[in-house]
Order: structure tokens, then C-alpha cells, then sequence
């Protein structure tokens, strides 16, 4: 019994007096006076909201500004002048090109395409349509006339060219055949009048009849003979 009340003296000093005794038991009540009071509550947080973006016209404005910072504008004597500037050439007109081409045509000052080899000729007036050419080639076109100027030196045969090609184009005569030979019976084997008849038919008086010539088919003489396309 002794020991009994000492062990409750003892709590009694460390843990102060009974609780009264109510017929409820409490044993935490003391505790919690003895507790610290909780901590406050923090505040709440504040939503943060981004500025609005500028709009783009703004936003241009702002970029132009930013680049063009430091420029200093030109005086007005350094500002080149319009009028200074000279005009492009004018262009020519199509109609012009074409009436001035026909004329140099008749003048016989439009110069000549050749193709072909050193024996077969073939040339025309430059932008003459190639298709004539073609046809002159294949021999399509009806021979009206025709000059033989075997057994003529190269003056002799250059007067009878001229006179033959005069006459045939006066006549309205469209394609002739011109038959120089081959040369074959020459002195020295070369064909003189050949090498010469592509300069006759493109130039001087001869070449101002001439729109096209090519060396003929075999049935008409093959490369010692020539068609010739005389102009209207």
C-alpha cells in the first residue's frame, strides 16, 4: 500500500492533480492546453496573367522602327529625279520589221543561209519559211524553164545567167533549172562555174530574183544542175 501511494504521489507531482472525477475519462485534455497554437494559414496565391500580346500592325511598327533607328533621311538636292532617267528605246513594231524586210527583199540586200557540201548547193534569203526549201529540194515544184551553159567561160556564163533568170521571172516563171555541169571536162578538173554559181544566184543582180536555189535531183542532173526559185 505504501508503494502504491508513493507511485501516485509521484505521477501526481510530474504530471500535476488527478482529474476530477466527473465519470468522463480525459486523459489528452491536459496535453492540449499544453500544445502550441497551429500556425496561420498562408495566403492565398495570385493568379499571374501575361500581358496581352500587341497586335501585328503594332508589332510591324515596331520592327520597321527598331530597323530603321540611326538612318537619316536624304536631302532633297541627293533624291536622283525621275526625269533624269532616260526612256527605254521604243520598240519596233512587228508590221514595220515585216514591210521593211520585203523591202530589202526586192532591193536584193537581203543576204543568204547557205548549207549543202562542196558539191551539192542549197541556200535561200534569211527568213525565207524552210519549208519551200524542202519542197525546192525534193523537186516538187515544176520545172518551167531551163539553161544549159556547158561549153561557156565564166563571164560568158554569168551574162547568159543573168538574161535567162530575167526573162523566166518576167514570164512570172516560178522555178527553173540551171545546168552548169560538173566540171568533169575542164582543163584542170575543176568545176568553175559551180564554184561560182552560189555566188552568182545570192548577190547583185542575179540574187535579186533568187529567194532559194538547191542542187538538183538525178533524174535532173544531180549535183551539175540547180533548181532555182525565182521571186514573184
Amino acid at each position: 500500500m505504501k508503494r502504491k501511494k508513493r507511485r501516485q504521489e509521484q505521477a501526481q507531482a510530474q504530471h500535476g492533480p488527478p482529474p476530477p472525477k466527473t465519470g468522463v475519462y480525459r486523459p489528452f485534455q491536459d496535453l492540449q492546453q499544453k500544445l502550441p497554437p497551429p500556425a496561420p494559414a498562408p495566403p492565398p496565391r495570385r493568379r499571374i496573367v501575361p500581358p496581352a500580346a500587341p497586335p501585328p500592325e503594332e508589332r510591324e511598327r515596331a520592327s520597321f522602327e527598331s530597323a530603321m533607328a540611326g538612318v537619316a533621311p536624304l536631302e532633297r538636292d541627293h533624291v536622283p529625279s525621275r526625269r533624269s532617267v532616260p526612256p527605254p528605246p521604243p520598240v519596233e513594231d512587228e508590221l514595220e520589221a515585216a514591210e521593211r524586210f520585203l523591202a530589202a527583199m526586192v532591193q536584193g540586200d537581203v543576204p543568204f543561209d547557205f548549207t549543202g557540201t562542196d558539191e551539192y548547193l542549197e541556200g535561200k534569203v534569211q527568213g525565207l519559211d524552210a519549208r519551200l526549201v524542202q519542197k525546192l529540194r525534193r523537186g516538187e515544184y515544176a520545172v518551167e524553164g531551163h539553161i544549159d551553159l556547158h561549153g561557156l567561160d565564166r563571164h560568158e556564163a554569168r551574162v547568159a545567167l543573168r538574161d535567162f533568170l530575167e526573162r523566166a521571172q518576167a514570164d512570172g516563171r516560178r522555178c527553173v533549172l540551171v545546168v552548169h555541169g560538173r566540171g568533169l571536162g575542164s582543163p584542170d578538173g575543176i568545176p568553175v562555174l559551180r564554184e561560182r554559181m552560189k555566188d552568182w544566184l545570192s548577190r547583185g543582180s542575179i540574187g535579186r530574183r533568187v529567194l532559194a536555189f538547191a542542187s538538183a535531183r538525178p533524174v535532173d542532173g544531180g549535183t551539175g544542175a540547180v533548181y532555182v526559185l525565182l521571186r514573184r
